[in-house]
């Protein structure tokens, strides 16, 4: 039996397709966001100037070094793990196709909100 999935991006902004998922991060904490070109443009636009003023560091960030050397534990409760699994349950009883890990698609989490 053959499988075919299908990953469809919604722009996390306003609800449209997107075209990509931007990553950045702040504060030593990284973020991913899908947006559409435009939005993605939007955002690179609004953070050109800090960019421009600041020193790229590199992925791994200033404290790289020092988080590489203690171990940490995820920041994640059991209760926001319980809601992850309830949403998982719910996309998979009601059509939707979400992977066991990772991050479950905005417009899932959406449905399974307004249900």
């Amino acid at each position: 039996m053959a499988r075919k999935m299908i990953t469809v991006l919604t722009d996390d902004i306003d609800g449209g397709p997107a075209d990509r998922t931007v990553e950045f991060s702040l504060d030593g904490v990284a973020y991913a966001i899908d947006l559409s070109d435009h939005n993605a443009g939007a955002l690179r636009k609004a953070l050109d100037v800090y960019i421009t003023a600041g020193r790229r560091m590199g992925r791994g960030g200033i404290d790289s070094a020092r988080a590489a050397r203690r171990p940490t534990r995820p920041a994640t409760s059991s209760s926001s793990r319980a809601h992850t699994r309830a949403i998982r349950e719910w996309a998979a009883e009601n059509g939707y196709q979400v992977s066991e890990r990772g991050r479950i698609p905005t417009s899932v989490v959406e449905a399974y909100n307004n249900r």
